[in-house]
């Protein structure tokens, strides 16, 4: 029915929302704080606190919380990443106002209990021991840490089992209050609402926010040092993001087949060239039988069952990789076979028609995806974080139509030339 509306509350928390003919509405607060603004002694914390919202408020125990929504068909959700945290629901149309209503006294009022909190502690640790089972996601995060070491972005989302028994209620309350800022709040809707609704609603629910003062919590923590990465706010942070170190590490991790990340830094969320390099990874290994590597690995060669390619931008710098598994002996060859691929895209342009074909898909992949409501509130809440506004649909197109078989080229080139390794063996 419309694009994106926004708007912002006199205490600095934006909106934007998008109305739908539907009778289920999605909506979420998305919080710039995440990982990456976790002190050295905090890590893991911003996860942590992610669960421990959920744990008891002022008014609400943990039993309530979790109650709220589903007894009515809908859903309470969170998630962490390295640069944000994201409390978000779904419910029908009628029920969207306690929903807000439910966000917001999780995100504002949440009093940690020290109960609760060692209770969650132990489930956190079995989420750690679990991930470490799986090394086909495991490898992602090591890789990461391996190509910003020394950064706020070089350290696992969970943190360690180490970390994790030092965090208590006092350390998530330092983080949450240095962190969860009205200047880096965003709650973002879709539904059958108009704007206006929506914004009082939010004004309602939000409006008497206020945050702790940063500069005491800052002091508290000890993180007003600024001879430190850690603790720094990002723009200073950026400014101070140490050159990547190329490695080609092995690690014995006796799995039953061999698992693989090639890749390198990539570009910023504010640089063109993101458009760019996402359709070029798109094309290597997006979610397409007919990609790049999908079709050279598995079709014509049956060396594996699934290779991937990912990008992700982080306000300062990327990452950009490819993913592949396969048994043991066939290493070499699939890593030949996709730096092959790397330096043939480096050196010869894409055919005309080629191009073509693969900004279609790449649009279409985009368009099917909107078609998900709840994607769209979250990519949404993301960009208006971000970089303040969010791009429709023919913004994006336009921006996909104007890239060049040489902008694939020297992409390619400046992303993949010099790329590192890190490969899981049980040899």
């Amino acid at each position: 029915m419309s694009e994106f509306h926004t708007y912002t509350l006199p205490n600095g928390i934006r909106g934007i929302h998008r109305q739908v003919r539907s009778g289920v509405a999605y909506c979420g607060m998305v919080i710039g704080a995440g990982a990456r603004d976790e002190l050295p002694r905090e890590f893991g914390s911003a996860h942590f606190a992610e669960h421990a919202l959920f744990k008891g408020t002022a008014c609400r125990r943990a039993w309530h919380i979790n109650s709220r929504l589903e007894r009515l068909g809908g859903e309470l959700n969170a998630f962490t990443t390295k640069e944000d945290t994201t409390v978000h629901a779904t419910t029908l149309r009628g029920d969207f106002a306690k929903a807000v209503e439910l966000i917001a006294d999780v995100v504002c009022h949440s009093t940690f209990p020290d109960r609760e909190i060692e209770r969650e502690r132990e489930v956190i640790l079995d989420e750690i021991n679990s991930y470490r089972d799986n090394p086909a996601e495991l490898i992602y995060d090591e890789f990461e840490e391996l190509l910003f070491k020394g950064t706020p972005l070089g350290h696992n989302i969970l943190g360690t089992p180490t970390s994790i028994k030092n965090i208590d209620s006092s350390v998530i309350q330092k983080f949450v209050s240095r962190n969860y800022t009205p200047d880096r709040m965003v709650f973002s809707s879709v539904g059958n609402m108009s704007v206006g609704q929506v914004e009082r609603m939010v004004a309602r629910y939000f409006g008497d926010f206020r945050a702790a003062s940063v500069e005491i919590a800052l002091r508290d923590d000890g993180g007003g040092k600024n001879e430190i990465l850690f603790g720094l706010p990002r723009g200073a942070a950026a400014s101070r993001q140490p050159a990547a170190e190329k490695f080609s590490t092995t690690k014995n991790r006796r799995t039953a087949q061999a698992h693989c990340i090639i890749g390198s830094r990539g570009y910023t969320s504010n640089d063109e060239r993101r458009v760019t390099l996402a359709l070029l990874v798109n094309l290597l290994g997006g979610p397409a039988a007919n990609s790049i590597l999908n079709t050279l690995l598995r079709e014509k060669n049956g060396l594996t069952y699934g290779v991937d390619a990912a990008y992700t931008p982080y306000v300062d710098t990327g990452v950009a990789s490819i993913y592949f598994s396969c048994e043991h002996p066939n290493v070499a060859r699939c890593t030949d076979l996709v730096r092959g691929e790397l330096l043939r895209l480096q050196r010869d342009q894409l055919s005309t028609r080629r191009l073509s074909m693969a900004k279609r898909q790449f649009s279409a992949q985009l368009a099917i995806g909107m078609e998900s409501n709840e994607g769209y509130m979250l990519g949404a809440g993301k960009s208006l974080l971000v970089h303040g506004h969010v791009d429709t649909l023919p913004d994006t197109y336009r921006k996909i139509d104007t890239i060049t078989a040489q902008d694939i080229c020297d992409v390619a080139n400046e992303v993949f030339s010099d790329v590192s390794t890190l490969l899981y063996s049980g040899r």
